[in-house]
């Protein structure tokens, strides 16, 4: 593929770092070599000498001397090497890429450790959007990435979804402006790239079927855009068999991966990583090397040394009872929701996530019931207009979380909501 043309004039005029170059070498060098290089300063200086985490069965992760010492220092900008080891062996195991074989310049599949995933979206926002670009989404979508691509000036379209995520003949309708050969003139402004959240998409909690992947994903070759696959609720999907990944059938080189330990580890920890062809993830890095110079070395320990102690067979252990939580949790917010809202709204249930979209039925704007009436009654939702690419439209949508209220306060929440649209309408 050529992935030149996708890029900005920004993103092709980034540079190596020469200073960030030597913090590699000696991520990889012998003890023996003597390094003048870096302006890493001297970690003996440090007031932090060592810390100590529990872990939930009982074990401990242990930070000292020079494991201490290398936590509060600078790291290579790609991300530590035993970190990076464990997750690319991991996405090989869980998607096996087809591109994992694919020579360096051909889309062999490579992987960066990013400051949470919103980090590495945006800097692939800012690698990919000039002024004028056609992009792709499904909205509702998450309001971090709207505002994220917003200001770069590219035009947004949006693609129709239902509760199976993009309805695949919709986006072949949007296509259809277009030849496929138009993707060689960049007069013709063809998409540059679908962006969707195919698992528990935020705020609906939809997920993408897996044959209508394998349509979008042949769309995606026919046109010759780029998919960028958001999946932070990959591994809070309730259904097993877990439906295949965009990244498990990109035989191109196309497919830009973003994940997260936000959902399942620590959001505060700020970690996530990003899969996709070396070329672009090399820009990626590139971008890192001047802006954070690389994600928080701490954190990338501790769960470095997290994973490497549970090996794949523990990490998906505390997966299961992470999903055994939220299918209570989602159990307990639908029996809130049809004990209480029957008849005054709608919905879908979520296959993934931790969120309920819901309609209310009588109200065409749900902006001054959510934002200042349900507050008034101590209740908070998040209204539905911020979840679109004109936030100003009035909409019946609001998004109702179940991730950290226990049954009994979404029972009252429901309760208090339901006099409110009962007195609204």
């Amino acid at each position: 593929m050529n992935y030149s043309r996708f890029l900005t004039a920004t993103s092709l005029s980034r540079k190596p770092s020469p200073i960030r170059g030597t913090v590699e070498i000696m991520s990889k060098a012998p003890k023996t070599l003597i390094s003048l290089a870096p302006g890493s300063p001297n970690p003996g200086l440090f007031p932090f000498k060592e810390a100590t985490f529990t872990v939930e069965n009982g074990n401990t992760i242990q930070f000292e001397g020079d494991v201490i010492r290398r936590a509060l220092q600078y790291s290579p900008s790609y991300g530590i090497p035993e970190l990076l080891s464990w997750l690319k062996q991991f996405q090989i195991k869980l998607h096996n890429p087809p591109t994992v074989h694919y020579p360096p310049n051909q889309g062999q599949m490579d992987l960066c450790i990013t400051s949470g995933c919103q980090d590495g979206l945006c800097k692939v926002f800012e690698m990919l959007i000039n002024p004028g670009d056609t992009i792709l989404v499904n909205e509702p979508l998450f309001t971090g990435t709207l505002y994220a691509m917003k200001p770069l000036g590219g035009n947004i379209i949006n693609v129709p979804s239902d509760e199976h995520g993009i309805i695949p003949k919709e986006l072949k309708r949007i296509l259809s402006q277009w030849k496929p050969e138009d993707s060689k003139d960049p007069m013709k402004k063809t998409p540059k790239f679908l962006y969707t959240v195919p698992n528990g998409n935020n705020p609906t909690g939809y997920s993408l079927t897996g044959d209508r992947k394998k349509e979008i994903y042949e769309l995606a070759r026919k046109y010759d855009f780029l998919i960028i696959e958001d999946d932070p609720y990959y591994f809070l999907q309730f259904n097993k068999p877990w439906v295949p990944t965009f990244l498990s059938m990109d035989v191109d080189g196309r497919v830009i991966r973003a994940d997260t330990f936000s959902k399942i580890i620590s959001s505060g920890l700020r970690v996530g990583f990003m899969t996709g062809p070396k070329s672009l993830i090399e820009r990626i890095v590139l971008h890192t090397q001047v802006s954070t110079l690389h994600p928080c070395t701490f954190s990338q320990l501790m769960i470095s040394q997290l994973l490497y102690q549970w090996g794949e067979e523990g990490f998906f252990a505390h997966v299961d009872r992470i999903i055994d939580f939220y299918k209570d949790q989602r159990r307990a917010i639908l029996a809130a929701a049809d004990k209480w809202l029957s008849g005054l709204a709608e919905w879908h249930v979520p296959k993934a996530g931790m969120f309920l979209w819901i309609k209310v039925k009588g109200i065409p704007d749900t902006k001054q019931l959510i934002e200042e009436k349900a507050i008034e009654k101590e209740v908070l939702f998040v209204p539905g207009n911020g979840f679109f690419i004109n936030t100003s439209a009035p909409t019946s949508f609001f998004r109702a979380s179940f991730s950290l209220a226990s049954p009994e306060q979404m029972d009252i929440a429901f309760k208090r909501l339901a006099q409110l649209i009962k007195e609204s309408t």
